[in-house]
């Protein structure tokens, strides 16, 4: 299934810095640069609820035709910066390619299906870094759960590609493996008690000053 192409407008940017970038933000735009390896950058800002939508429907890697002022540039979204709080995106990265290119890109890997009873499972790895051309970019990638059994292991050379994509990410890296419940439960506790052991230490280390100072008076 070949990429679509989304059309959006973009303004030029002529200001730079934090100043410039929050001033920006308070206008609803969202500052940008599209990189290319055959020109200099260019610096841009979009609408940002167009943009946000785009990203939202369409995810990193979405295929973007930006028109500056009636220049165009065939980008792909590369990475967003998303404020913590508001969850509205504050800078994003785009690549400016060509329709024959062939790009390296991180996909998500969704997991599918209902898990056999007394069986969990642990995604370790939630996306996968593949090598397509940008008219075939997947937006996703799916694994089934269905029929794993407690020892079973997904790795990234068990993920069906998209035809014409190539997996680029090692073939042994651990994506989903499943579990026993008490497995789970084991590692949680052990994690809290590396948490403890680590908190104990601070604990003692904060009291210490006042104990000082006791004595002092």
């Amino acid at each position: 299934m070949a990429t679509k192409i989304i059309e959006i407008a973009a303004q030029p940017r002529t200001e730079f810095g934090k100043g410039a970038a929050r001033r920006l933000r308070r206008a609803w735009r969202v500052p940008g640069v599209v990189y290319a390896s055959h020109q200099e950058p260019v610096h841009v800002s979009f609408d940002l609820l167009e943009f946000q939508g785009i990203v939202r429907n369409h995810g990193v890697n979405a295929l973007v035709d930006v028109d500056v002022d009636g220049e165009k540039y065939l980008a792909i979204i590369k990475s967003v910066d998303q404020n913590v709080l508001t969850f509205d995106i504050d800078h994003a990265d785009l690549l400016a390619v060509k329709r024959d290119e062939t790009v390296a890109v991180d996909v998500q890997v969704l997991v599918e299906g209902e898990l056999e009873p007394g069986v969990e499972y642990i995604q370790d790895a939630d996306t996968v870094t593949v090598e397509a051309n940008v008219l075939n970019i997947p937006e996703e990638l799916t694994v089934s759960l269905v029929g794993k059994q407690i020892g079973d292991q997904i790795l990234a050379s068990d993920v069906e590609l998209p035809e014409g994509a190539t997996l680029v990410s090692d073939p042994e890296t651990l994506v989903v493996n499943f579990t026993a419940p008490e497995d789970n439960e084991a590692e949680a506790d052990s994690a809290a008690a590396e948490t403890g052991a680590g908190e104990a230490p601070a604990a003692a280390e904060a009291e210490e000053p006042a104990a000082t100072e006791e004595s002092a008076e």
